[in-house]
């Protein structure tokens, strides 16, 4: 199978001062284990890019809570008051991007291209700095692509060839970040054999997938 790895080991794999992008919507298909061995590893200045901050106590909530985290690009930070306090402190840079375009920064940056054009955010605070191109007549802003040095994805089910199935929300960012990042590392909730994950239910194949975090043994 994939090379297998305890959490701890995945958390070693993750370097002071990379740009991690974390799966997961509100917590919901975030890697939580991975989370928590990145937080008592001590790990520090990450750039993140993620859908939000979820909430103190809650998925990357712990990254922030531990003052792990020096930049983060993110949709929304409005439901973590500890991201907000350490913004305005200047502790944390932040990022604000909307969602779809987070979404279609991160599938550019997994395919290969430079960026997209978009028009959300013409003629808001979203456009400052930012080039703005005419195509057909209309106006866009060029907003470049994203990729990370680490990506971490949670998944629900996981082959021994690494082959992921996601549940519901989980598929709104993991599938893309799986694409865009040097090193992957995937935290399953179950580990089947090949064979068990019908071809057409995957949604990332195991080639995009360097490392499985191992599930726990049963008490």
């Amino acid at each position: 199978m994939r090379n297998s790895l305890t959490p701890r080991a995945a958390a070693e794999l993750v370097p002071d001062g990379a740009t991690l992008m974390i799966g997961g919507f509100m917590g919901v298909g975030t890697p939580n284990r991975m989370i928590d061995a990145l937080v008592a590893r001590g790990v520090r200045d990450l750039t993140v890019i993620a859908n939000d901050t979820a909430r103190p106590g809650v998925g990357i909530g712990k990254l922030i809570s531990a003052g792990a985290v020096s930049r983060a690009i993110v949709s929304h930070i409005g439901t973590n008051p500890e991201t907000q306090r350490a913004m305005l402190a200047g502790a944390i840079e932040v990022t604000l991007v909307p969602q779809g375009t987070l979404a279609e920064r991160v599938r550019a940056g997994g395919s290969g291209l430079g960026g997209v054009l978009t028009a959300t955010g013409l003629g808001t605070v979203v456009a400052e700095g930012k080039t703005v191109v005419k195509i057909g007549g209309r106006e866009f802003l060029v907003e470049e692509a994203l990729r990370a040095t680490v990506a971490l994805v949670a998944a629900r089910s996981a082959d021994y060839a690494g082959n992921l199935v996601y549940s519901l929300t989980a598929r709104n960012f993991n599938p893309l970040m799986a694409m865009a990042a040097d090193t992957v590392i995937a935290e399953p909730n179950e580990i089947v054999p090949v064979g068990v994950l019908a071809p057409d239910v995957i949604h990332t194949p195991g080639v995009l997938i360097d490392h499985v975090v191992e599930r726990p043994l049963p008490l």
